[in-house]
């Protein structure tokens, strides 16, 4: 039988615990999915994930999530999913705490790659 952890997950003490912007920390698994924790400040890479969804979930801070029709802007406490296909790129003035939610092997930078392709460490 395997074990599991016996405490919840402290969101804002996975983010106190690193400050390296742009790559993401996975702090649980459901399922054959990921949730994982990360800081953004600038602007990313435009990018496609063309085989799933994208959940953003602003912990802190303000996200812009471009796409190529309009921005979409997420505030603390709000959630955006950027459906499978959709061209974006995540951007923020100031460092800004967020959640992902996706499968498991996702690359960050969806198809474009590159060296800001990072793969998730747990946190």
């Amino acid at each position: 039988m395997t074990t599991h952890p016996m405490h919840p997950v402290n969101i804002a003490r996975k983010l106190s615990a690193f400050d390296e912007q742009w790559a993401p920390r996975r702090i649980a698994r459901i399922n054959d999915y990921e949730v994982k924790a990360a800081k953004l400040q600038g602007e990313f890479v435009w990018h496609t994930h063309e085989d799933t969804d994208e959940m953003f979930l602003v912990v802190s801070g303000t996200l812009t999530i471009r796409l190529r029709d309009g921005d979409v802007v997420v505030g603390p406490g709000e959630l955006y999913v950027v459906p499978r296909g959709v061209e974006h790129c995540p951007a923020a003035d100031e460092e800004v705490s967020i959640l992902l939610f996706e499968p498991a092997g996702t690359a960050n930078t969806g198809d474009a790659g590159g060296e800001r392709t990072r793969e998730p460490v747990d946190a």
